[in-house]
């Protein structure tokens, strides 16, 4: 049996050395970016091309639960706290950690978790944490990006087609309801280099192949097996 060299045990220094010298194509796409904030400005969440479609869904699927019987939390997003709610809580993530949440205090009727879950290190334990935040029989709505570029919060890694946020919420045992997902070629060019306000003569025709937002309705059983 050979012994061990010291050098077997003790890790290599890497040969990576990160190239921090800004190149031509990077000074191209920041100049291409600015000038793109100056036509365009750069859209509030609530305003982005992106989100409406999802929004104006999400807005009657909440409408139909008739929100002043509900206690709801949202998770990261202001978008829903509007809503007659017998209740409302607004968590922030990353300081409500969804991958390391500690004892649970309490349990609502809906939970409303709106990109984030591409900047978990780890979404089927965050999507568990979702299933135990659902009272028994309480609903979940989970939105998620897929054709956009990489916007780190602190961290981006992750994103989910229709049938692969279908699959992440059955995990922990929530019935999915339905996902949706919807885009086009024309908006996902228009989002490359900034977040794009919904143009005037927008076009709402859905591509399915060319989603840039994804999301779900699910529900906790009222009896878990």
């Amino acid at each position: 049996m050979n012994a061990r060299r010291d050098s077997d045990l003790d890790p290599q220094p890497s040969r990576f050395t990160p190239n921090t010298r800004r190149t031509p194509r990077s000074i191209i796409v920041a100049l291409e970016r600015r000038l793109a904030r100056r036509l365009r400005g750069v859209a509030p969440p609530s305003d982005q091309w992106i989100r409406q479609t999802m929004h104006e869904s999400v807005d009657e699927y909440v409408r139909a639960l008739r929100p002043d019987d509900h206690d709801a939390v949202e998770i990261s997003g202001h978008f829903y706290g509007d809503y007659p709610w017998r209740s409302y809580e607004h968590w922030d993530y990353p300081s409500f950690d969804l991958c390391n949440p500690g004892p649970m205090q309490r349990s609502f009727d809906v939970v409303i978790c709106d990109q984030v879950l591409e900047h978990v290190t780890d979404p089927i334990t965050a999507v568990h944490t979702l299933f135990d935040l659902c009272r028994p029989g309480g609903n979940v709505v989970v939105g998620v990006p897929f054709l956009v570029r990489i916007h780190r919060a602190p961290g981006d890694y992750w994103r989910f087609t229709p049938d692969g946020l279908r699959i992440l919420l059955e995990h922990p045992g929530f019935d999915v309801l339905r996902v949706e997902g919807w885009g086009n070629r024309r908006c996902v060019k228009a989002n490359f280099l900034v977040w794009a306000r919904t143009p005037k003569w927008s076009s709402n025709v859905n591509e399915p192949d060319f989603p840039v937002n994804v999301w779900a309705f699910a529900r906790k059983p009222l009896e878990l097996s």
